[in-house]
Formats: C-alpha cells, sequence, structure tokens
C-alpha cells in the first residue's frame, strides 16, 4: 500500500477503469475525458486501467473498440495496467482482510458466486447468519475438505455506525451501515469481485481522485469499508451525472442503439475535438457561456466544481440520430480547423466511397466544401461530381434558368463552351470572361450562370462556381457541357 504522502500530494493521480465486456459507451468516454481533463489542468497523472476480471464476460473485440475509441480521441495517458495481470495482489490483500476477522467464508452455493449483492436487489437480505457466525475452526475446516466458497466482507451489525464520505459533486453522503449487505469479495471461483480488485488497485496505485459515474455513488459506502481494511486512506470521490435518453431512460446500446458507441460519431464524421466539447458540455459548464472550445481552452477552464448534478440529455431521434448541439459544434470544428489538416481527415472517407482522391485534389475539393458540410461524411455527397467519371442522373429542367426557356438554356451552354475553350483556366480570367459573356447575352451573371454550374456539377446547389471549374479542369467541363447541351435537345 502507498504512503498516506502519495495521496495527499498536490499534483492528483486519477483513473479510467473501463470494463472490457461491450463497446466504448459515450458515457465511458466522458468519464475518460472528465478525468483526463482534471489530470492536465492540475499537472497530474493519468492512468488507464482495464477493470478486466470478469472472464466470462470480457472478449478482445471489446479490449479493441476501447483502444480504437481512446485512440480516436487523440487523448494520451501516462500508467496503463490490466487487473487481470494483478490477481495475486488482490487475493493476497482479501486474504490479509480475512486474517483480521473482517471477513468470513460463505459456504452456501446460493450466494457462493454472487459478485454484487445489492439491498434493492436481495430485498432483506444483508447477510448469511449461518456463515457470518460460522467459527473459524469450523470454516477452516470445511474449507480444508474443499469447499467452495466466496469471501463476504463482516459488514459492521447494531453498531449504529454511519459510513459517511464528501463527495465533490453531490456533496455530503452518509449510510448506515446497517443498511449494507455484506458484500463478496472473492467469488467462489477464487476471482476478485469489482469492490476488491477496484479499491486494492486504488490504493496500491495511489490513486487520489475517483471520477466516475453517478451510478456508482451507492457503492462507495462498500469502498470505504474496503479502503478501511486495507490500510489505506480513501481517494476523494467525484461521481458524475448520468447521460441519458431524451425519455429519461439511461442510455443504453439494447434500447438506443448504436447511437451510445464513440465509433458510431467516428464512421459519421465527427471530429475527436468536437465530440470531446460535445460531451464535455453534458453534465459540465465553463464559468462563462461559451460552447466551442478547443482542447486547451477544455484545459484550462476544467474543475469539478463545474459539473451538475442533474442528469444530462442526449437528443437524439430516428429522424435525427445525432444530437443537434454535437452537430452544430462539428460543424464549428470542422470551420475552425486548417483546410490541410481537415482535407487528410477528409481523405479516407472518399477512397471508401470508392473515388480516386490525389491528395492534392482533395485539398482543392476541401477548401470549397467546408462551409457546406456538418459531418465529414457529408463531403462525400457534397463533393461526388469532383471525382465523378460521370454525372448522376439529373432533371435537364434543372438546366433551364429563371424566367428562360430550353433555347435561352442552350445559348447560354454554347457561348459557355467557346468560352471555356478559349480562356486561360484560372478563377479571374473565367469570372471576366463569363460575365461578359452573360452580358453579351442579355442576361444577369446569377441567370446565366444557373445552366452552367447545373451542367458541370449535376445540380444547382453547389460550390462557388469559377473555383468549381478550375478544380474540375476544361475537360471536364466542356465534356459534360457538351452532354448537358444532349439533354436539352
Amino acid at each position: 500500500m502507498p504512503d498516506s504522502t502519495v495521496i495527499g500530494a498536490a499534483a492528483p493521480r486519477v483513473r479510467f477503469a473501463p470494463s472490457p465486456t461491450g463497446f466504448l459507451h459515450v458515457g465511458s468516454a466522458r468519464t475518460f475525458i472528465f478525468n483526463w481533463l482534471y489530470a492536465r489542468h492540475n499537472h497530474g497523472t493519468m492512468v488507464l486501467r482495464l477493470d478486466d476480471t470478469d472472464v466470462e464476460r470480457n472478449t478482445q473485440a471489446s479490449v479493441q473498440s476501447i483502444f480504437d475509441g481512446l485512440r480516436w480521441l487523440g487523448l494520451d495517458w501516462d500508467e496503463e495496467y490490466k487487473q487481470s495481470e494483478r490477481l495475486d495482489l488482490h487475493r493476497g490483500q482479501a486474504e490479509a482482510i480475512f486474517a483480521k476477522g473482517l471477513a468470513y467464508r460463505d459456504f452456501t452455493p446460493a450466494h457462493a458466486g454472487d459478485d454484487n449483492q445489492s439491498s434493492s436487489a436481495q430485498g432483506a437480505w444483508l447477510s448469511n447468519p449461518g456463515m457470518r457466525e460460522l467459527s473459524r475452526e469450523e470454516s477452516d475446516r470445511r474449507a480444508a475438505a474443499g469447499e467452495t466458497f466466496a469471501l463476504r466482507y463482516r459488514v459492521p451489525r447494531g453498531e449504529g455506525r454511519v459510513l459517511r464520505f464528501v463527495d465533490s459533486v453531490y456533496g455530503s453522503q452518509t449510510k448506515l451501515a446497517d443498511e449494507v449487505e455484506d458484500f463478496a469479495l472473492l467469488r467462489s471461483d477464487g476471482m476478485p469481485t469489482y469492490h476488491l480488485a477496484s479499491c486494492v488497485d486504488d490504493a496500491d496505485l495511489g490513486i487520489s481522485h475517483i471520477i466516475r459515474g453517478q451510478d456508482h455513488l451507492t457503492n462507495t459506502f462498500k469502498h470505504l469499508l474496503i479502503f478501511e481494511a486495507l490500510d489505506a486512506p480513501p481517494p476523494q470521490f467525484a461521481h458524475l451525472p448520468l447521460l441519458v435518453a431524451p425519455d429519461g431512460t439511461k442510455l443504453s446500446k439494447r434500447k438506443h442503439g448504436p447511437v451510445v458507441s464513440v465509433t458510431t460519431y467516428r464512421d459519421a464524421g465527427f471530429l475527436p475535438e468536437a465530440f470531446i466539447n460535445f460531451l464535455c458540455l453534458l453534465g459540465w459548464s465553463p464559468k462563462d457561456d461559451r460552447e466551442f472550445m478547443t482542447l486547451g481552452d477544455l484545459t484550462a477552464a476544467f474543475t469539478l466544481e463545474g459539473v451538475n448534478r442533474a442528469n444530462a440529455v442526449v437528443n437524439f431521434s430516428e429522424e435525427s440520430p445525432f444530437d443537434a448541439k454535437a452537430v452544430h459544434l462539428n460543424a464549428e470544428h470542422i470551420r475552425a480547423l486548417p483546410v490541410e489538416r481537415l482535407a487528410s481527415c477528409l481523405q479516407p472517407f472518399f477512397e471508401q466511397a470508392g473515388f480516386h482522391a490525389t491528395p492534392e485534389k482533395v485539398l482543392a475539393v476541401t477548401q470549397l466544401i467546408r462551409e457546406r458540410i456538418k459531418v465529414l461524411r457529408e463531403a462525400v455527397g457534397a463533393a461526388d461530381f469532383f471525382f465523378a467519371e460521370e454525372l448522376a442522373p439529373y432533371d435537364p429542367a434543372e438546366l433551364i434558368p429563371q424566367k428562360g426557356d430550353a433555347a435561352l438554356a442552350r445559348r447560354v451552354l454554347e457561348a459557355a463552351q467557346q468560352v471555356l475553350a478559349a480562356t486561360p483556366f484560372d478563377h479571374d480570367s473565367l469570372d471576366k470572361a463569363l460575365r461578359d459573356a452573360a452580358t453579351q447575352l442579355g442576361l444577369k451573371a446569377g441567370q446565366a450562370f444557373q445552366p452552367i454550374r447545373v451542367a458541370v456539377c449535376g445540380r444547382k446547389n453547389a460550390p462557388p462556381l469559377f473555383e468549381t471549374l478550375v478544380v474540375l479542369g476544361r475537360d471536364v467541363c466542356l465534356k459534360r457541357i457538351g452532354q448537358a447541351l444532349t439533354k436539352l435537345a
């Protein structure tokens, strides 16, 4: 066990301790982010610990999902551990607690494998008197005979003892020890329970602050007893409000689908810095009214005092799978990103769509569409015509300018053919030549440019015309205008 000077050190040691039994949940990601921000704000240490002692439910796919999600977020950690590599420590501390008379063997089959009894789940069940009162000699005899048992903490009874701690978010918390059940430390197979392994590791690693979800708040009373049995000072606890769906229920994949998985946001084209920004505003707020915040802003501003007590709602629906605030913040971060980095983020999306997308062309296209997309995945639809060999089918009627007819559209496109064939293919030259052509036709620029835009892009809503023409190139533009004239015929 570390000495108390480690726990009381000015620089905090915090940990993120996911259980690899599923994907990386958005709530877990927020817990990681809050721990990371607290550590970095206070020049402390960030510990990543896989709580992988639940061997029946742990999967390598879940481990991979956790690391994939954390690496996408781009936040580092200073130390890394696996609980499964520390089992000897857990069992040794369980034996030490038993030797102090603070635990007893429970040979009862009904409870022998139980990991996480709770009064709410077990009704009036608080202990197993027959096992709790079993003499040490009889307990030793039965254990030596090979009977399986769970090791249970002997919670103080009938003393009127009050368990108490001050949570950094929820304030003073108290509970009578008589209301806490004799919880398991070791299962009947000898594996440590969550309660034991977590506390032993937190004490051994010198964790000074435990920042975790509010659903662990009631577990803290059990953990206080374990820290006491380990002769270790308890960390400072801070429990975070839950993330809930619009109907108020806790977010879960079973009920709410993939929208609660971090990788869903990644695959949809959220920027990690925007996703972090969004999650931070779920249950925490800075002292001012800012919403758009960089990682540097968040690190400088983050304090536990800013964490709210009320559960945070993630607003989504079947029609809109992502929270509108998340999408809005992502669009803002896209616009704030250096164009070179944004282009590198968009590159995989174009390649996955099957486009021949050279980095040079992606960079040129990125400058034209960055204001038109809210998530990276939208770039494929916003810019497909830059990469496609042939345009998607479109209605020839869209070629006809406002207050005009097919004959006028043909005159505009024929004039455009002549201009594009003879004019230097740069923005300023094209701008002047096409505007002059519109004037000669007696048209306003907007009226003349619509048929050209539809002809080369296949749609009315597209990036600025002259920049688009330059990126597409002379040959592509002339080919598509020729095809448009055929459509009009």
